[in-house]
């Protein structure tokens, strides 16, 4: 059976909805057969451990373990999961405190079991925070740490192609950039329909509020209708990150990624971005002003988070993250 690499993949969180379909995904991709499922919830991981070898999945290694000095040993590569969920009602930022301790622990982890780990994608929310947070404590260079974003864009398509009639896959040139949050900045003006400019498309002005309600306002719909936030999208989109990172194809949806330059500094936002096996890569965005205003909103937004985080004493003030994390 060939698998895309033999190194150990952990998937933190695996008893969770996302982690045990991540877990699923990244065997049904054959990333690598060394796959080691990590939770502290013992029931819930046994029971996703039995589901995984029921599949009966080709070549398999599957470990499962609740601790973490054996899981992160040796990992070379992470996907983390492994925060609480959001509930109806409740925003992303809603998170932000419980899930940025969690962060901080798991980047310590990292620095501790395994620090020439490879890659790393951070799933939870609020994802930009603590991508952050588990940048800083682990140690490692920026390239090799991203976060969730690409879920925004795809409903941001998916939102466009239901205005339109057409196929998701029919919608290009359309993204979303900034913060993974309320704040999001969203970039359509050079998004194409099947190869046709957007603007040729005579989309009535005053639905283009709702289009955006609809992108923004994706993951809060889901949880309205299902009665629990996604895990299907997130889970795929994430292993098909990792895919990349481990030498697979290439991920081009956008990434959350470390970012200090002329433009934004010290922040970890969505860019249009390349997942290679040398890890993400960046550009800054293009757009009309109001899209780039948007996008500044949306960066003072993460910009204040982060200061909330620094206030509360989970991250360093940014004068002295050289001293926790020397890559940056």
């Amino acid at each position: 059976m060939n698998y895309l690499s033999n190194e150990k993949l952990v998937i933190v969180g695996a008893a969770g909805m996302i982690g045990s379909n991540m877990a699923q995904t990244a065997m049904m991709l054959k990333l690598t057969p060394n796959l080691c499922l990590y939770d502290v919830y013992e029931p819930g991981l046994l029971g996703v451990v039995a589901e995984m070898d029921h599949c009966g999945f080709d070549g398999a290694n599957i470990t499962w373990t609740t601790d973490p000095a054996v899981a992160y040993k040796d990992a070379k590569y992470i996907i983390s999961s492994g925060g609480a969920p959001r509930k109806e009602g409740m925003t992303r930022e809603d998170l932000l405190k419980g899930n940025c301790q969690i962060a901080e622990e798991f980047g310590q982890h990292v620095k501790t079991y395994c620090p020439d780990v490879k890659h790393i994608v951070v799933i939870f929310n609020p994802a930009d925070l603590t991508g952050l947070v588990v940048l800083l404590h682990s140690g490692v260079r920026p390239e090799c740490v991203t976060t969730l974003a690409a879920l925004d864009t795809t409903r941001l398509q998916e939102s466009l192609a239901r205005e339109l009639n057409v196929q998701q896959c029919k919608v290009t040139g359309a993204y979303t950039y900034g913060g993974h949050g309320e704040a999001m900045a969203i970039f359509a003006s050079k998004a194409k329909i099947d190869g046709t400019p957007i603007a040729e498309m005579n989309i009535p002005e005053d639905h283009w509020p709702i289009i955006k309600r609809n992108t923004v306002q994706g993951g809060s719909n889901i949880i309205r209708l299902r009665g629990r936030s996604s895990f299907q999208s997130p889970a795929y989109n994430a292993v098909k990150m990792m895919e990349a990172a481990m030498g697979g194809e290439k991920f081009t949806l956008p990434a959350g990624c470390y970012v200090n330059n002329e433009v934004f500094q010290h922040v970890m936002m969505a860019m249009p971005t390349v997942m290679d096996e040398t890890g993400v890569h960046f550009t800054n965005p293009e757009g009309t002003p109001a899209e780039l205003a948007d996008l500044k909103a949306s960066y003072d937004h993460l910009c204040e988070m982060r200061d909330e985080i620094i206030n509360l004493g989970i991250i360093p003030p940014v004068t002295d993250w050289k001293l926790l994390n020397p890559n940056l």
